[in-house]
């Protein structure tokens, strides 16, 4: 008869206890992943959901995360939008931006629209959770944080095209007004700075101001030969109907705050640096601009499109990287040419400093409500 050492079968006891919690873990693991699978992937989106061009935007959001849901969502799960109202205004963006970092179920955020309040938020984000502006342009957002993005172009080169733009028209004297906040000014000064010719007049005003009558009175009696508008839509349509009142002669330039204009009779013939027009031939653009018609019976601004293609590059990077708000982060920091987004603005990959790389404004002109590319620009 033989004996088996007491430490022997303790040590294979041991084994074999370790061996069954292994196992438990490895199936409490496989349950917990069998669980995770079908809960959802939560995204944020910020943005002026009672302004018209906010409407725009929401949709443009919408449309994408309905378009992977459709296809069965990213790895198997559904993608869910938490969307809040940050009324462009600074103070309530950092408290929405605030409330997304605090939300660990937000794993990126969309947005926000409107420069002043991206900027206020943007450092709420730093270090957190990475965001995807849309449509905030503002120079001031270039490099303020490794998280934030943008997928408009900054400011500081818009005002330049516009200027260079302007100079190639042959117009040789330009009146400049502007909203007095990061967009106006930024956009007022790239272009004052850029425009080889005179500047009759630099004008900032509130952007709710409701009378222009002074100005445009003072612009017949200067006479230049266009009036650059760095006015977001509502100035910009105050700005149009006392132009038309009073007959103003001179040719009316606007940026992308004018795009959602261009369905109004009364904008025939002005011109428009746009990020996007519905009338671009690629395929990948009439396939959006059908899309839209059909869920919003409308054709998309580029409100729509900068917020599509923001919401698809965070998309890209949840289904490359994971639902991790770091990875999406890095992914998006470290897009090249192989894997930028093709997307309907443009192809979507960023500078260090957030900026997209290579982003094309196109210069239009409103002809029968919409707006029409200007040959050579």
């Amino acid at each position: 008869m033989t004996h088996t050492d007491p430490r022997r079968r303790r040590d294979g006891a041991g084994v074999r206890a370790r061996a069954r919690a292994l196992a438990f873990a490895l199936l409490a693991a496989g349950m917990a992943a069998c669980s995770s699978s079908g809960t959802p992937i939560v995204i944020g989106a910020a943005g002026p959901w009672g302004e018209s061009y906010g409407v725009s935007d929401r949709q443009g959001i919408e449309l994408a995360v309905a378009e992977v849901n459709e296809k069965g969502g990213i790895h198997g799960r559904r993608v869910e939008i938490v969307a809040r109202d940050d009324s462009a205004n600074g103070s309530r963006a950092a408290a929405v931006a605030q409330s997304f970092v605090d939300d660990r179920s937000v794993v990126a955020v969309v947005g926000h629209v409107n420069s002043g309040a991206m900027v206020a938020a943007a450092r709420v984000y730093d270090g957190v959770l990475p965001a995807v502006a849309t449509t905030a342009s503002t120079p001031a957002l270039s490099g303020i944080s490794p998280w934030v993005f943008r997928v408009i172009s900054s400011d500081a080169s818009n005002g330049v095209a516009l200027a260079r733009f302007a100079a190639a028209q042959g117009w040789k004297r330009v009146a400049i007004l502007y909203e007095n906040d990061s967009y106006g000014r930024g956009l007022a000064d790239a272009f004052r700075d850029s425009f080889d010719g005179t500047v009759v007049s630099l004008d900032p005003i509130d952007a709710a101001d409701q009378n222009l009558e002074p100005y445009l009175s003072f612009y017949r009696l200067r006479a230049p030969d266009a009036v650059f508008s760095a006015t977001t839509e509502g100035a910009s349509r105050v700005l149009l109907l006392e132009a038309r009142r009073q007959g103003l002669r001179a040719a009316l330039l606007g940026a992308d705050g004018w795009t959602g204009l261009a369905s109004d009779s009364l904008a025939d013939g002005v011109y428009v640096g746009a990020p996007f027009t519905p009338s671009d031939p690629r395929p990948e653009v009439r396939a959006f601009v059908e899309a839209y018609a059909k869920r919003y019976h409308a054709r998309p601004d580029a409100y729509a499109a900068l917020a599509y293609d923001a919401t698809r590059a965070v998309l890209q990077a949840i289904a490359a990287a994971g639902p991790d708000r770091a990875r999406i982060r890095d992914y998006l920091a470290t897009l090249d040419s192989t894997e930028a987004l093709h997307g309907v603005t443009g192809v979507i990959r960023f500078a260090p400093s957030g900026d997209p790389l290579g982003k094309p404004y196109v210069m239009t002109r409103v002809h029968d409500g919409a707006l029409a590319v200007v040959e050579g620009s």
